[in-house]
């Protein structure tokens, strides 16, 4: 079939119009999951994107604040929509329905709302977003449009590997061959993880047998004597395997073997035969596998902080965050900046320099301050220079030295009077900037500023000084005149420039006329340390380096204090704080109006006044002695004494012993011839032989008190037994305490002192 012109035209028109259609569907009301495309406006191009803050990541179930906005002056209108997620709290102009949310109103440019992360394990969430920019005409051309598509990655929780401890063999040592071997441990995870895939490997002589991987019961029939087994555990909670632990070692025996130490190893194989707790020592370093950290390493035993160094190799045995300090700066290189320069540890500012060396450690743009002006380097015009640090006028001069930052021309006015040293004819005369006639006086001061011969006229005659012979017109020539130009001075001694009519120093040795001892107005006044000031104005007359309001002895050179009042200086006084004392003549401590022995330094006090100083008194609170010879404690006199009333007391019991036995002769004499019947006397012998073996106990060192022994009455029929002589106790010790009372303890629990005359019970 032939087509006409007319068809073939209308189809092209259609094509045409086709083209022209727009991808987004909108509405001034909004329009919910439209951000994908529709067809009513059409898109000149002029919204080039869209602003928004969706974030980059999410935590689950997290709510984040969103802005839409678009670049318009007329209003517009937008749609988005998110495949995880929700949205809530619309803004003004906003609608919300579900996983959609659009505009209410075309008149606006910018819409808020919030956004809330799906729940944990959602992963990527992806938000389609489209938006129009309306030019308010009515229809839907001269609009502009455009899409966008933003993804949020999902922030998961970090998993925590889990830990095995406490992993234990039973039995734990030693196992005879008929033994099985069991493992037990402890599981743990930091999240709460459930153990799963857990590995288990039985070690034989150093290599994993696979057969029992998984078993936590070897079984016996896998051992042999001699054989050694460990066990191996990384733990896992799904996701993670934790750290590789492993058990003790435990050595296969014969059950018939020796074991001294009971732990299941033969002595012959056991490396600790006497220590249950020890079987092997596999580096040879002396301590057991079991209580070394490092059982392979024989440098190491020991791990205080379990960061798998040992103590002798690790700098901070008890900091399982550090083991070495590479530059020894006490700081770990772990938390050091700079773990090979032991002048540094910290770089505050991240910028390569540490602390120590950055002059501005929380500036990174800068990092030395040469001049120490508190201002950088980098931003200091004049580093070097710690008065400095602007030129504003670029002429090399610092504004704070530069009295015209702003003109480069000038920099100095040394004499202030406002005009640069540059453009003054006088820089250092704030008083002349001029001088007209070039004779080197400025213009201010120069009498005749147009006569470069004369300057000044000192007297006002009207004739200059170079031509004056007269110059201050005071009746001298200024040819004999000190000061020609000044009327009321002529003279000056010191020739210290200043005459001596006004001079308070004529002779120039820095001492006022006043004061000055050799000035004729001083004749006869008193400079007692010779330093040419007169004592009235002297503020230390004798030079002594105490001013005389505080010397005690202001004429003194020797002496300034008397810290006791007792009229003698502390230099001169062997006691500047005794008022009763000054001098020690034997230099024993002791001040001679106290010192009974003042010329003998061993000796100064006599204190029971017996005529022998304390130091060679054996006893220097008892006036009754003085020596005690054979150091027993008591003295010589009082032990003397003793002696001899021993002796006496002796000679009496004897002559008392005698004479009973004499009586008891008779009595038996009589009694014999008159009785027919023979009597048996044994007891009265018995009795008189043990009054004859009586040995008074004497004490060299306690007076005895006397004994009187008590006979009864003969009867002369009848022996009455003789009554023995009471003991007197005996002296256990005897002592002399801090009073000079000297005690003695007595055999019957008593104590007496020594009273001087006697002994008494306390």
């Amino acid at each position: 079939m032939r087509l006409s012109r007319f068809s073939v035209l209308g189809f092209i028109m259609m094509i045409l119009l086709a083209s022209q259609s727009p991808v987004i569907d909108a509405s001034s009301s909004g329009k919910h999951n439209s951000s994908g495309g529709c067809s009513c406006h059409y898109n000149s191009g002029g919204l080039s994107s869209i602003n928004h803050n969706f974030p980059l990541a999410y935590t689950a179930g997290q709510t984040h604040s969103v802005t839409v906005s678009i670049s318009s002056s007329n209003g517009g209108g937008f749609s988005i929509s998110a495949d995880k997620g929700s949205f809530s709290n619309a803004g003004t102009g906003v609608s919300i329905s579900g996983a959609s949310v659009t505009h209410t109103s075309s008149s606006l440019t910018s819409w808020t709302f919030d956004w809330v992360a799906p729940s944990a394990n959602s992963g990527t969430v992806t938000i389609n977003l489209a938006a129009l920019m309306a030019d308010s005409n009515g229809g839907n051309t001269g609009d502009s449009w455009t899409t966008d598509t933003h993804t949020i990655t999902e922030n998961l929780p970090k998993n925590y590997a889990p830990e095995a401890t406490n992993i234990a063999l039973s039995p734990s040592s030693n196992a005879v061959t008929s033994s099985d071997i069991t493992v037990s441990y402890t599981y743990s995870d930091a999240d709460g993880d459930p153990e799963s895939g857990t590995e288990i490997n039985w070690v034989k002589d150093g290599n994993i047998e696979p057969s029992y991987s998984g078993l936590t019961t070897l079984p016996s029939s896998a051992t042999t004597v001699g054989e050694v087994w460990k066990v191996t555990i990384k733990p896992k909670d799904g996701t993670d395997f934790g750290l590789l632990v492993e058990s003790d070692i435990v050595n296969i025996t014969s059950p018939v073997q020796s074991d001294s130490d009971g732990d299941g190893y033969a002595d012959s194989v056991d490396a600790f035969p006497n220590d249950a707790s020890e079987w092997q020592d596999t580096d040879g370093d002396g301590v057991g596998d079991n209580g070394d950290a490092f059982p392979n390493d024989a440098s190491e035993t020991v791990d205080s902080d379990s960061d798998g160094v040992g103590d002798n190799s690790d700098v901070f045995p008890n900091d399982a965050s550090e083991s070495l300090d590479s530059d020894s700066d006490g700081v770990g290189d772990n938390a050091d900046a700079f773990p090979n320069d032991a002048s540094e540890t910290l770089d505050s500012d991240s910028d390569g320099v540490g602390d120590n060396a950055d002059a501005f450690d929380d500036d990174p743009t800068e990092t030395v301050d040469s001049d120490g002006d508190g201002v950088g380097d980098n931003g200091d015009a004049f580093p070097n220079d710690a008065s400095e640090t602007l030129d504003s006028d670029g002429d090399t001069v610092g504004d704070n030295s530069d009295a015209f930052p702003n003109d480069a021309s000038e920099t100095i006015d040394s004499d202030e009077d406002g005009v640069g040293d540059n453009g003054d004819a006088f820089p250092n005369d704030s008083t002349e900037t001029l001088d007209t006639d070039g004779d080197g006086v400025g213009d201010n001061a120069d009498a005749f500023p147009l006569n470069d011969l004369e300057t000044v006229d000192t007297d006002g005659d009207g004739t200059g000084d170079n031509s004056d012979t007269d110059d201050d017109d005071d009746g001298t020539l200024d040819v004999n005149d000190a000061f020609p130009l000044n009327s009321s001075e002529t003279t000056d001694t010191d020739s210290d420039g200043t005459g001596d009519n006004a001079d308070d120093d004529d002779d120039g040795d820095g001492i006022l006329d006043t004061d000055d001892a050799s000035h004729p107005s001083n004749v006869g006044k008193e400079d007692t340390d010779g330093d040419q000031i007169i004592d009235d104005v002297d503020t230390d007359d004798d030079g002594d380096g105490v001013v005389d309001s505080v010397d005690t002895f202001p004429k003194d050179q020797n002496e300034s204090m008397d810290s006791d009042d007792d009229g003698v200086g502390d230099n001169a006084d062997a006691f500047d704080n005794d008022p009763t004392e000054t001098v020690d003549s034997d230099g024993d401590g002791v001040g001679d109006n106290s010192d009974l022995y003042p010329d003998d330094p061993t000796e100064s006090a006599d204190t029971d006044g017996d005529g022998v100083a304390n130091n060679a008194d054996a006893f220097p609170n008892d006036a009754s002695e003085t020596k005690d010879s054979d150091g027993n404690g008591v003295g010589d006199n009082e032990q003397q004494a003793s002696e001899d009333k021993a002796t006496r007391n002796k000679i009496i019991i004897i002559v008392v012993l005698i004479l009973i036995s004499g009586a008891v002769g008779t009595v038996l004499f009589m009694r014999k011839g008159r009785e027919s019947i023979a009597k048996d006397f044994s007891a009265s012998k018995d009795i008189a032989s043990e009054l004859n073996s009586i040995e008074p106990t004497i004490s060299t060192q306690q007076p005895l008190m006397e004994q009187t022994p008590v006979v009864q009455p003969v009867a002369q029929t009848t022996v009455q037994p003789v009554v023995q002589p009471i003991a007197e106790p005996t002296v256990l010790q005897q002592w002399t305490d801090e009073s000079g009372y000297t005690w003695r303890s007595m055999s019957d629990g008593s104590m007496t002192w020594w009273t001087g005359t006697e002994w008494q019970k306390r």
